[in-house]
């Protein structure tokens, strides 16, 4: 097997020759993309010395399928077909400024694994995580299409970053509405999808105090939902219901678990926390290894913990030195 750096040499070389005829005249460019978690290789067309405008197929992904495979050559056919195919499907119109304020979103980014990225793009800190926000273009029943609003962007729509928050705020809770569900809520739906029938899911799903219940925290569709924590009427309706104060488990960018704080000790969620992040859950989903305490009476969120590994990736700094986190297995 060939290590990523030689195979991102021989993606730019052969790329084009397993692309129809159509794109031979062209050149295949690498650019540094970056997203959140994780900076990748995107391999971009030119013509005539200029960037097409196509979607970017990033090397990572093709190196991930030739070592699962083990095949060079269908990994790269693969990747050609998939960008051959997005050419010839009908043309996207073009965005439409007007709409954007009444679409603009909150995502939730950690702080410290995104701070390049952060750079280039209206933030603002919450703990220890970032608030950025994205543009919905369009809503479907399979999955939402947004693009996130970089400097650019946001000179563009003529929003500075307070306009933008308070743009989110409302949007947000439209478009993606927080929901909060009992993690035997969560299962019983789960049961219910692979067929289950209703009555033998009941029997499965035991009822629980709510002291002793694990609460997920996201939105209706599931998508970027841990944003939801950020609306403290829907945290400060569960502690009521709770009786107590609340420690916040970031388990993705996509969901966050509340429990009660008589559940355990903060220190001891976290580790849990950080180990199933660096087990479980894909490095450009995870949001922190930090656990958050939601004080009910104060209405708000603090960190609860200040553990050592900030970043998400296994990276660790120490003593002006960084090295690679042995992950558990």
């Amino acid at each position: 097997m060939m290590d990523y750096e030689i195979f991102k040499d021989v993606v730019t070389e052969k790329f084009l020759s397993y692309m129809p005829k159509d794109y031979q005249g062209m050149e295949v460019k690498v650019a540094l993309v970056e997203k959140v978690n994780r900076k990748l290789d995107g391999l971009q067309l030119l013509e005539n010395g200029e960037k097409i405008d196509s979607p970017t197929i990033y090397i990572n992904d093709i190196y991930d399928e030739y070592l699962r495979t083990g095949d060079l050559q269908e990994s790269l056919q693969n990747a050609a077909d998939a960008l051959d195919r997005v050419f010839k499907e009908e043309p996207v119109s073009p965005l439409d400024m007007r709409k954007a304020k009444d679409n603009i979103i909150f995502q939730l980014v950690n702080t410290v694994q995104n701070e390049d990225m952060l750079k280039k793009m209206p933030h603002r800190e919450f703990q220890d995580l970032s608030i950025i926000y994205r543009w919905v273009v369009n809503v479907e029943d399979k999955g939402i299409a947004s693009v996130v609003v970089h400097n650019g962007l946001a000179k563009e729509l003529g929003m500075d970053e307070e306009q933008l928050f308070k743009a989110a705020a409302e949007n947000t809770r439209r478009i993606l509405p927080p929901v909060i569900k009992s993690m035997n809520e969560v299962i019983r739906e789960m049961f219910l999808a692979d067929g289950m029938p209703p009555s033998m899911a009941d029997l499965m799903i035991g009822e629980m105090p709510p002291q002793e219940t694990m609460w997920v925290i996201s939105n209706d569709r599931r998508i970027d939902g841990a944003v939801s924590m950020l609306y403290e009427d829907k945290l400060h309706k569960l502690a009521e219901n709770v009786e107590s104060d609340l420690y916040i488990l970031p388990s993705s960018v996509h969901e966050v678990i509340a429990v009660s704080v008589e559940m355990g000790e903060p220190e001891e969620l976290a580790q849990m926390v950080a180990e199933v992040n660096m087990d479980q859950v894909d490095l450009e989903d995870r949001l922190s290894n930090q656990v958050y305490h939601y004080d009910k009476d104060l209405r708000r969120i603090t960190l609860a913990t200040d553990t050592p590994n900030k970043r998400l990736d296994g990276v660790v700094a120490e003593q002006g030195l960084v090295y690679e986190a042995k992950q558990s297995r």
